[in-house]
């Protein structure tokens, strides 16, 4: 036992000697800021994909380097989801090595994305070796499940390191995707060539790299959105199942009208060919997320075959598509970075996110996937949230972008109250404030759409970023229609009070009224999300069999003593159910009798008696005075 205890620290002595920690480690106010000059030398970067049923991403990459300390960086704040979100904790196995022996490194303990190594002389590249495990549930955008026995979804800064002190657009690295046996793929990446399961892509840029995610499954279909155009615009899809990746010649023609109707509102397109790569699963994370030439989009299985939820979910492929301009081609000047280091600032978001959401909407109406009357539903919806956000009266809208990197993530109930990231919703009701009062001050001769020409129609089809201040907003809205913007934008912006700010709504002819009937949207996303929104009237939101997943704050719910994470056992003596408890408030309207819950809090029940008398309350756009100035809005442009 002795001889084998020393024999063994022997052993780890000499392979601490081999394995020596980079000296000067761990420093991370000595990273070196990055320069704008070309790196010496190509990256190379081989996903192998084949264990991507299993979850596991297979990765190497060959980095040039110079003698000496070197600094690997992990992308860590990832354009699009406005957080230092890069999944780095999904990262294994990391090996670095040289002339086949294996070097130390170090994680630097201030900035954790750092890796440091030192690379003895006559070195001029190192190896790097790791794992991605992807995940299997739970987490965000990336971090969130992008792979099933069926498909992949691949986003590139997940597997690959880049050497610190360079912009990422002066660092050039070629990668290799190989994936399993038969399965094909769509992508804004170029090929290279091909064999096998194996495809090489042509030489790119690391920060376009990280801007070209993959898609492949088993069952995978490719559609022309541009027939005849000199630009190409392709949908590809995957899926679980064959059925699922096939649209119908209506959901074609609706596809095909975004396009066409994105490119007469913008009047200039930014990407030389653009890959919409839509992944229907029931099994991965479902978002959007924007890119340059293509989107990573993400949705339940059946939105080709579900009516209600190709309705409800129609908007995010539009939205992704309008970020190519507002987002990517143009960009608040805090959200541009050199590397994927710098932290990004989101004081802007709610023209980043806010005024793609608010195109989004239009244009969804403008194609045909939304009936006009379906994009008043939905813009009720929102106006019905936005107004009972009890939140405002102690956090702006202008907040709720600033600390957009809390506020994606956070997690829990009282979500009216904390607020989250309003500057989507919230800034669709800004942007119709600004649309209809532009057409209002110009007589009907100028829209937010002269806006977008003239913000974003130019550089026909280059995707170099331009960036933008508020002051940039300002004067281009002041050349379409003179007024005090700065003004207008602000006293939205900064309001904190108890009512709604915007009134887009009013200035577009409807009004907003609430009954006791759910709109057509109410009632899919009751179905499809298995829950029902009773926030206007008790104050609730229960998802699932029971589970109370938001009490508005200060509502009857809540003063009643109703908070979030409570399951409903039984309404009025009866088994809970969202028909029985929609019966208990109708039959409680105009009279004295509270509504009685059975609640379970953990392990203990109690009985909860809701003071309410005032019925079921949905939001509804209702025709009002003036100029329909929202019909226009929604009209597709000729």
């Amino acid at each position: 036992m002795i001889v084998s205890t020393l024999r063994h620290r022997l052993l780890s002595a000499a392979v601490v000697a081999a394995l020596a920690v980079p000296a000067g480690a761990a420093l991370a106010d000595e990273l070196p800021a990055a320069a704008d000059t070309p790196y010496n030398g190509n990256l190379t970067l081989n996903v192998d994909l084949s264990q991507a049923p299993q979850r596991i991403f297979h990765v190497k990459e060959t980095i040039p380097v110079t003698a000496g300390a070197n600094i690997l960086y992990y992308p860590k704040w990832i354009p699009g989801e406005h957080s230092p979100s890069g999944p780095i904790e999904n990262v294994a196995g990391v090996t670095i090595t040289a002339g086949g022996k294996q070097l130390a490194w170090r994680r630097d303990l201030k900035e954790m994305f750092a890796l440091h190594v030192d690379v003895p002389q006559g070195v001029s590249s190192v190896d790097v070796s790791f794992e991605f495990l992807s995940p299997g549930g739970g987490g965000s955008f990336g971090a969130s499940a992008s792979s099933t026995p069926s498909l992949v979804d691949l986003e590139l800064n997940q597997v690959a390191f880049y050497p610190a002190g360079h912009f990422t657009r002066q660092i050039t690295i070629e990668p290799t995707v190989t994936l399993p046996a038969g399965w094909k793929f769509g992508t804004a990446m170029e090929i290279a060539s091909q064999s096998g399961d194996t495809t090489k892509f042509k030489p790119i840029t690391f920060n376009n790299l990280v801007d070209s995610p993959i898609i492949a499954g088993k069952y995978f279909n490719r559609v022309d959105l541009a027939p005849g155009a000199k630009t190409p615009v392709h949908l590809n899809v995957v899926g679980d199942s064959a059925e699922d990746v096939k649209l119908t010649d209506k959901q074609l023609a609706d596809q095909r009208a975004v396009v066409v109707q994105t490119n007469k509102l913008f009047g200039a397109h930014h990407y030389g060919h653009y890959d919409f790569l839509l992944t229907l699963s029931d099994h991965t994370g479902h978002f959007g997320l924007e890119h340059h030439q293509s989107s990573d989009d993400r949705l339940p299985a059946e939105f080709f075959t579900d009516a209600q939820m190709n309705k409800l979910a129609g908007s995010l492929m539009p939205h992704e598509y309008v970020h190519s301009w507002n987002g990517k081609f143009r960009r608040p000047a805090d959200l541009w970075t050199p590397t994927f280091m710098e932290p990004m600032q989101d004081d802007l978001l709610w023209v980043y996110e806010g005024l793609t959401d608010y195109w989004c909407g239009v244009l969804t109406a403008r194609s045909g996937i939304w009936t006009p009357a379906q994009y008043r539903d939905s813009i009720a919806g929102i106006v019905g949230a936005m107004s009972h956000r009890t939140g405002r009266a102690w956090r702006s809208l202008q907040d709720t972008a600033d600390a957009a990197p809390l506020t994606y993530y956070g997690r829990g109930g009282w979500a009216n109250y904390r607020r989250g990231t309003d500057f989507y919703p919230e800034g669709q009701l800004l942007w119709l404030d600004v649309d209809t009062k532009i057409r209002d001050l110009s007589r009907g001769k100028h829209s937010l759409d002269d806006f977008a020409k003239a913000f974003y129609g130019m550089e026909n089809g280059s995707y170099v970023t331009k960036t933008y201040t508020f002051d940039d907003i300002v004067s281009t809205l002041n050349g379409v229609q003179a007024y005090d913007w700065a003004k207008f934008l602000r006293d939205r912006l900064d309001y904190v009070g108890n009512t709604l700010p915007e009134k887009g709504i009013e200035g577009g002819g409807w009004k907003v009224v609430y009954t006791d009937q759910p709109t057509e949207f109410d009632k899919g996303a009751e179905k499809i999300r298995h829950g029902v929104n009773l926030s206007y009237s008790l104050g609730i939101a229960i998802s699932g069999k029971g589970d109370i997943s938001d009490v508005q704050w200060g509502s009857a719910a809540s003063k009643a003593g109703l908070v979030p994470g409570l399951t409903l056992v039984a309404v009025n003596g009866k088994d809970y159910s969202a028909d029985a408890l929609k019966d208990a408030i109708k039959n409680a309207k105009g009279g004295s009798a509270p509504i009685e819950l059975l609640v379970k809090n953990v392990d203990e029940f109690s009985t909860v008696k809701v003071d309410y008398h005032e019925g079921l309350k949905y939001a509804h756009l209702e025709r009002s005075t003036g100029k329909d100035l929202i019909s226009d809005i929604t009209a597709p442009v000729k």
